[in-house]
């Protein structure tokens, strides 16, 4: 008789004592450094200026992100046209966008008023009929969510685009064969698919976006968790409490927002492997008459069974 002996690994239980030990120490440095002000800390953690700061931030980050999804399905769809006109136009808009830094760019939306301040529609070196001030609609908010939104529809495209390039070519051609249009062969066919590579780097996005927020100072718009932080600790002189402050809801609203990620990649991963039941197991072992040991379960795209 062979008795099996589970094989011991002594270098993972040394390796788990030297991470414990090395994030006991840490942690009782950060506990105990008094240039932390724990006190200041939790007095500022459920101020009502930083959670209406934490909501400006979702306000940015979930508008800008509604326009550059659909800004980027749009550009994409453009990006993979046969006309040479939409594509060179989404080439060169992915270029800019992509090629210059976030920073940059919205740094040159808060000077929007300066570069134009009118804008005036009408006929060139003719009447015109519609004129305005920039200033007068262009506030920071506005010019906030709008660089992030384009800046960010230039990734989102490139995004949608793989998703869409990653469904087989014969999913088409079979919707096409089973009379469906080319908007229901989109709608039912491709993006269902599609989803399952798109979602979660969308997710990734998402979660980046929120942080990328943190930029729209050079606007400047001040409103958001770092911005506020940095004004409060302007006033109290004490940085490192405000900046830890804002890091503790940002890590909070991340948490939320992966939570959610995960649930719709799970929603849409329906269809990509095929789990049995011990029921459904054995029915299938009766109608093709084998034992339920002789069929094995493969995790695969198409879930094969055999």
């Amino acid at each position: 008789m062979i008795r099996a002996v589970p094989l011991r690994h002594p270098g993972r239980w040394v390796a788990a004592a030297i991470i414990i030990v090395l994030a006991a120490l840490f942690l009782w440095g950060v506990a105990t450094n008094p240039a932390y002000r724990w006190d200041t800390y939790f007095d500022y953690i459920r101020d009502t200026r930083i959670a209406q700061a934490a909501g400006y931030t979702l306000l940015l980050t979930v508008t800008s992100m509604a326009i550059a999804i659909v800004l980027g399905m749009t550009v994409a769809v453009m990006r993979m046209s046969d006309n040479p006109v939409l594509r060179v136009t989404a080439w060169v808009y992915l270029w800019t966008f992509r090629g210059t830094p976030v920073y940059l760019q919205l740094f040159l939306w808060g000077m929007l008023a300066s570069i134009y301040p009118v804008v005036r529609l009408g006929v060139p070196w003719g009447p015109t009929f519609v004129e305005f001030l920039t200033e007068n609609w262009a506030n920071a908010l506005v010019l906030a969510i709008i660089g992030l939104a384009l800046n960010e529809a230039a990734y989102m495209a490139e995004i949608v685009r793989a998703g869409i390039d990653s469904v087989p070519e014969g999913q088409r051609e079979a919707s096409t064969a089973l009379g469906m249009s080319w908007r229901q062969t989109i709608v039912r066919t491709v993006l269902p698919q599609a989803m399952r590579v798109i979602i979660p780097p969308t997710g990734n996005e998402i979660i980046s976006m929120l942080k990328t927020t943190s930029l729209v100072s050079a606007i400047p718009f001040t409103l958001e968790l770092t911005g506020r932080a940095r004004d409060i600790s302007a006033a109290n002189y004490q940085p490192i409490p405000l900046l830890i402050v804002a890091a503790t809801w940002y890590l909070a609203v991340t948490s939320i927002l992966m939570v959610g990620q995960y649930f719709l990649e799970k929603h849409f991963a329906k269809g990509a492997t095929r789990q049995l039941t011990a029921k459904q197991l054995r029915a299938l072992a009766d109608a093709e008459g084998v034992p339920p040991k002789n069929i094995e379960i493969r995790d695969e795209p198409q879930g094969g069974v055999r």
